[in-house]
């Protein structure tokens, strides 16, 4: 059964006035897309100043469960009240939340700010897309796309170079280097502003509607408890009374949210109707999945260049770069090929599987793996990557009539954040978990080796490594067989250590770490095998060459 797009009833744009109002967007997304590459590549350094390595789930997990929160409401707001309004708004959440990140002195109130600055981002991205599904028909959405993915490209190159910068610079103009990473947000976030004022001329009717505040009340109580477990469960434990607490108030959430959205018929956030449309279930299901599989993976990419391969944030950033060309080459071609024949079906269902082989190639890496084997897994991912996202977007647009398409898009947004939120704090619980027991079994193989000792002997009669409180501190916890691995609470709070030891010494500890993430791409692979069976469940879908 083929799913037919709806006509638009708005007259045609022309290319010129799309290019226009594409500057404005592509500025504003540049804000949000900068500041996940600049974040992901300094977190490391960040975390390891503030010492709370093993907390920066948090704030990771802060900033998704706010932004994945808001991104319904700006696509059902921005259907009510015009999106140009809510893009206007998203950025100066944005730019608030960037300026108080810099201000930052604990991991904790990082996070807070963190959730501030997610806040803005939700809007940042749905809202774009939705306004290019109101301008463009569905064919020609795939190459304007292609302009979104220049400045996700763009951002991947420059944000590493500038996280990198920054995060390596003791203090700049006064401050401490890595609070610049937020700062950098706030001229760019008035340019943007000002830009959007200027080109963003949209034509949009008021139309009266009840907002579903208690469908997003609903919505809160049922993430913030589930996801706040799926971080804290391993320091709580699983079955501990708190943890319990959790599993129940999220699920009376989740079961509020449904009958709130019953209630509520089209005023919903999401409209219980869409669900009976076959393309938009599968789709919402499957970036549910591949969200997770994806962000889960790639939160982890990063800490494995720098923790196991003592790379610079700057350089990790740069090793990202073969997932990042990856990425675009598959999007462009897709994009070319989905704006030709209108064919788009198979792309989720190819970039699905492909993302399994890539992740389950990566469960193989450990600390010895040579970094170009590292980096053609991740080109691999790449392709995998772009061969899912705009296709799924592109899908659950053409499935709705052109007056839900803000919901369409915020709904799918959502779905893939909501996974990325649930990859994020799993995957990174899953890892901070199990590297102690990784660490002390690769401690225990190496100290028996003459080398080993060799080199420990050396550095505990250093007189550089004696005036180094924590690396002498650690050496003393390994020359002790009693407590093999008594540093890696150290460890967990400023990795920088292992830097500062000699190799031999700390290739246990990043062993360790490259087990433990192995095992998260090990998962995150078998995560990727569901979402190959559900996206395989899409109907037969042709993009029309007009609204």
């Amino acid at each position: 059964m083929s799913t037919q797009a709806h006509p638009v009833e708005a007259e045609p744009f022309t290319h010129r006035q799309i290019l226009t109002i594409l500057t404005g967007l592509m500025l504003g997304m540049f804000l949000a897309a900068l500041d996940q590459t600049i974040v992901s590549t300094s977190i490391r350094t960040i975390a390891d100043q503030l010492h709370g390595l093993d907390n920066q789930a948090w704030v990771t997990t802060a900033y998704l469960i706010t932004s994945t929160i808001a991104t319904p409401l700006y696509g059902k707001l921005g259907d009510i009240y015009g999106r140009k309004k809510l893009f206007l708004f998203a950025i100066t959440v944005f730019i608030i939340g960037s300026l108080a990140c810099s201000f930052a002195d604990t991991m904790y109130r990082l996070a807070i700010f963190r959730a501030i600055q997610g806040v803005g981002a939700g809007g940042l991205f749905s809202l774009a897309l939705a306004i290019i599904g109101d301008i463009v028909s569905p064919r020609e959405r795939a190459k304007y796309q292609g302009y979104f993915l220049a400045v996700f490209g763009t951002s991947s190159v420059l944000g590493p170079v500038i996280g990198g910068f920054f995060a390596g610079a003791d203090s700049i103009l006064g401050i401490t280097g890595w609070r610049w990473v937020f700062l950098v947000n706030v001229p760019i976030g008035l340019a943007a502003f000002f830009v959007v004022v200027r080109t963003l001329h949209l034509r949009h009717q008021r139309q009266d509607h009840r907002i579903d505040w208690w469908g997003a009340a609903a919505l809160v109580l049922g993430l913030v408890p589930l996801l706040t477990v799926a971080e804290q469960g391993r320091t709580w434990g699983w079955s501990s009374t708190t943890a319990i607490a959790c599993y129940v108030v999220g699920v009376i959430g989740v079961l509020l949210f449904v009958l709130a959205e019953w209630r509520m018929q089209e005023e919903a956030l999401f409209p219980l109707r869409l669900f009976k449309n076959k393309a938009v279930g599968v789709t919402l299901l499957g970036s549910i999945v591949i969200g997770m599989a994806m962000f889960g993976g790639m939160m982890t990419l990063p800490l494995y260049m720098q923790i196991v391969h003592g790379a610079s944030p700057m350089k990790a950033g740069f090793m990202m770069l073969p997932m990042v060309g990856g990425m675009m080459t598959a999007s462009i071609v897709t994009g070319q090929i989905i704006s030709r024949t209108g064919h788009i079906r198979i792309f989720p269902i190819i970039g699905s599987g492909l993302l399994v082989i890539g992740l389950l190639l990566l469960s193989t890496i450990t600390a010895d793996t040579a970094l170009w084997q590292v980096m053609l897994m991740m080109f691999l991912v790449g392709i995998a990557l772009g061969n899912c996202m705009q296709p799924l977007t592109l899908i659950v647009q053409n499935a709705v009539s052109p007056r839900e398409i803000g919901v369409a898009t915020s709904g799918a947004t959502f779905s893939r954040q909501m996974g990325g939120t649930l990859g994020v704090a799993v995957f990174l619980s899953l890892l901070f978990n199990s590297v102690g027991d990784h660490i002390k079994t690769a401690l225990t193989k190496a100290a028996a080796t003459p080398a080993f000792q060799s080199a420990l002997s050396s550095a505990l009669q250093d007189p550089a490594t004696r005036k180094d409180r924590q690396a002498y501190a650690l050496l003393q916890g390994i020359a002790d067989p009693v407590h093999h691995g008594a540093g890696l609470a150290e460890i967990n709070k400023d990795s920088s250590v292992l830097n500062r030891l000699p190799d031999v010494i700390a290739h246990p500890f990043q062993q360790g770490f490259a087990d433990s993430m192995a095992a998260v791409f090990w998962i995150a692979g078998l995560i990727a095998i569901a979402g190959v069976i559900v996206l395989s469940m899409m109907p037969k879908i042709d993009l029309p060459e007009r609204h």
